[in-house]
């Protein structure tokens, strides 16, 4: 089958480079038994990609289950995958079977198998093996012939170093990898994809598609997309639905740009815009300032609720030491001027923050930290802002007093590697002894 066929059969939209190649590996691998791992951010359809390998397979005619491992209760999911004898734990008055058995012959999708717990990793690391596995209070041993496919929208190498996940179960699971890149990086399939919904709502809804004009097809290549195609998918069904009138415009489109990410609510967040730099950044350095924005968000986020808890007690302890009217008052104030930013930047129309071509960073009203985590009292355009190495220098060693000192930790605050953190830190005293 060549790739436009699979992409007709199995919904799969576009013609930019990263998909073609992810197409290209799912007709290599299908016909064998290999093990596959999925990554891929949330919303990308993965799932999408796992049912073509499936289909394409010599098991297309026994059942593909699709589990979700992180909708399911950590002291559950070894019973849903193995199955359980009666009387094996509370609830449990009759066997069931589990996933494993029924999809004898067939395959196994375990959905963000990066939310899976370590002790279950140790049973199905068993049965990929071996191909044997037990029910939850038996000591009998079963065999099933299973393909599993899995996915994530985590880096398990770096839930490996960090200690959640295992690594022989890593290498066992990433035997071939398939990368199905974000919406961001393929801003050429945007356009034909939320056409492509547009169509299927409008047969579903009996309803006329309209049209982007000029203006909104720009908007929505502009835009981020942090939900990738599910949150595009939205925006074309809410299309269909609400707007009337043979076109859209870039004014109709903007207010069903959320720019809600799975990393947060996006308060507080503007688009980092051109300074004069001429050079493009690389991947590498655009990702890791990212990875510092989002860290200092966390760290923001982690004040705020210190300020929260302060004011709780200092309204209940009247007389008491820590009473200060004047600094609760200044803390009313930063709490008003807060909720004043995110009404006006609430989601009315104004998306121009969301709309963007590099990662975000801080907005200095937002809150009282700017992008270096300093105190800040203005925010104009004439406001000098810190550099990108003064502002990872005061994260690192903000995370460290917090921490004590204790460098496991405060990697895995960050999100680096303990290495990582090790050569910054060394990087930080020679800067400050000058050499």
């Amino acid at each position: 089958m060549d790739r436009q066929a699979m992409q007709e059969r199995f919904g799969i939209i576009g013609q930019s480079a990263g998909i073609r190649q992810a197409l290209d590996r799912v007709r290599q691998v299908a016909g064998t038994e290999i093990t596959v791992l999925i990554q891929g951010e949330s919303g990308v359809g993965k799932e999408l990609f796992a049912q073509a390998i499936h289909e394409l397979s010599a098991r297309r005619h026994k059942p593909i289950l699709i589990m979700n491992c992180g909708a399911i209760p950590e002291g559950l999911i070894e019973s849903e995958l193995f199955g359980a004898e009666k009387g094996a734990y509370t609830g449990a008055v009759e066997r069931r079977t589990g996933y494993f058995e029924e999809a004898d012959g067939g395959t196994i999708f375990l959905d963000e198998i990066g939310e899976m717990p370590l002790t279950a990793q140790v049973r199905l690391l068993r049965v990929l093996e071996t191909g044997e596995f037990s029910r939850v209070g038996s000591t009998t041993s079963l065999k099933s012939d299973v393909r599993v496919i899995a996915a994530t929208n985590k880096d398990l190498a770096t839930e490996v170093e960090a200690g959640r996940f295992r690594e022989d179960l890593y290498y066992r699971l990433s035997t071939v990898i398939l990368h199905v890149p974000p919406l961001r990086d393929r801003r050429e399939d945007i356009l034909p994809i939320f056409e492509h919904f547009q169509y299927r709502f409008g047969q579903r809804y009996n309803s006329s598609a309209p049209r982007l004009d000029a203006a909104a097809k720009d908007v929505l290549l502009r835009y981020r997309w942090p939900g990738n195609i599910r949150e595009l998918r939205n925006v074309a069904e809410q299309t269909v639905v609400l707007m009337r009138g043979d076109s859209i415009s870039a004014e109709d489109v903007r207010p069903y740009l959320r720019g809600v990410s799975s990393q947060g609510s996006g308060l507080g967040l503007v688009p980092l815009g051109s300074r004069g730099s001429s050079a493009p950044e690389d991947g590498s350095g655009a990702r890791e300032r990212e990875l510092i924005y989002r860290a200092l968000l966390e760290l923001r986020g982690d004040v705020k609720q210190l300020k929260e808890q302060m004011t709780s007690l200092l309204g209940r302890s009247q007389g008491s030491s820590l009473q200060d009217p004047g600094r609760l008052l200044v803390m009313r104030d930063e709490d008003q001027r807060a909720e004043a930013f995110r009404q006006e930047t609430a989601f009315t129309g104004r998306a121009e923050p969301f709309i963007e071509d590099a990662p975000y960073e801080f907005h200095g009203d937002s809150d009282d930290l700017d992008a270096a985590g300093h105190d800040s009292d203005s925010s104009g355009p004439d406001a000098s802002l810190p550099t990108l190495e003064d502002a990872e220098r005061h994260l690192i060693l903000t995370a460290l007093a917090r921490f004590d000192n204790n460098r496991r930790q405060t990697a895995e605050a960050l999100g680096i590697s303990e290495r990582t953190l090790y050569r910054k830190l060394k990087d930080i005293e020679e800067a400050e002894n000058g050499g």
